[in-house]
């Protein structure tokens, strides 16, 4: 039977629902009306009437690719269908005007996944425990809230610093880190992000709303030894129960953690540590 691959659009929503992928409670066709409006793009590979595979890519600050939502019918595996889809999306991605970077993120756990990314020409760059909290007030034992930073040219400084000029993984939302570049930081998200400093300006913290299934406090922080700085974790504590005051629904301090930075938690720390994702490039 003929495999064809377009462009899908909400209205396929029936063909997302019919297809049998083993995923349960899978968030893609919760949010299906959105992955095919705005920055979003999802593609299809149908064999006749059956959608049998899907991917797509989602561009962020106009340059950035990140490809993902591959999905498989369980029916139709096996037949490299999953590699043919996400080479057609990879080639439609580096048409889009104006991208410099193209990547995917999985769970390391995903090896379906990565083995197809690395088929098709995909990196590894680093692996990010997800980390996540409620009890970020069991880290906060000793020092004290550290200082507001609210000019931008401060902010810019630092970000400057620490990731544009060293191009570091930067975590620009949760689930989606970025190699850095200027693009990630206009004028807009530094103004609205809340950026702290410790005393002797030699440390600073950076925190952000996000939302995916859950609220998040998106906190960053570039060193590896954040289980040892006085004010720290009250800092986060305290903005973390504003967010509560103004969320409905269960919400979480997010730390996206390196393998160095997971093995420096306490034994009896408060995060939950799923699987790791991995991120991948593509040159």
């Amino acid at each position: 039977m003929t495999q064809t691959i377009r462009e899908l659009h909400y209205e396929d929503l029936p063909h997302v629902e019919a297809m049998q992928n083993g995923i349960e409670n899978d968030y893609i066709p919760r949010v299906f009306n959105r992955l095919t409006s705005g920055d979003n793009r999802i593609f299809g590979m149908f064999e006749g009437e059956d959608l049998i595979s899907t991917a797509g890519y989602t561009v962020y600050v106009g340059s950035y690719a990140m490809l993902g939502r591959l999905r498989s019918d369980k029916r139709y595996r096996g037949n490299a269908n999953a590699t043919t889809l996400l080479t057609y999306v990879l080639r439609e991605a580096e048409r889009h005007p104006g991208i410099q970077w193209i990547g995917a993120n999985t769970q390391q756990a995903n090896s379906p996944a990565r083995r197809v990314l690395e088929k098709i020409g995909f990196e590894p760059v680093t692996s990010l425990y997800p980390a996540a909290t409620k009890e970020p007030a069991r880290l906060a034992e000793n020092g004290r809230v550290w200082n507001r930073v609210t000019s931008l040219s401060e902010k810019r400084a630092w970000v400057k610093r620490m990731y544009v000029d060293t191009g570091a993984v930067f975590p620009y939302e949760c689930y989606y880190p970025f190699p850095a570049s200027d693009d990630l930081f206009p004028d807009n998200l530094l103004d609205k992000w809340e950026f702290y400093e410790n005393d002797d300006r030699s440390r600073f913290l950076l925190m952000k709303y996000d939302q995916k299934l859950y609220h998040y406090l998106h906190t960053v922080y570039p060193w590896d030894d954040f289980t040892e700085q006085p004010g720290l974790w009250k800092t986060i504590d305290e903005s973390y129960k504003q967010l509560l005051q103004e969320t409905d629904g269960e919400t979480y301090v997010w730390m996206d953690m390196t393998e160095a930075k997971a093995s420096a938690l306490p034994d009896a720390h408060p995060f939950e540590l799923p699987d790791p994702w991995v991120l991948y490039r593509y040159d």
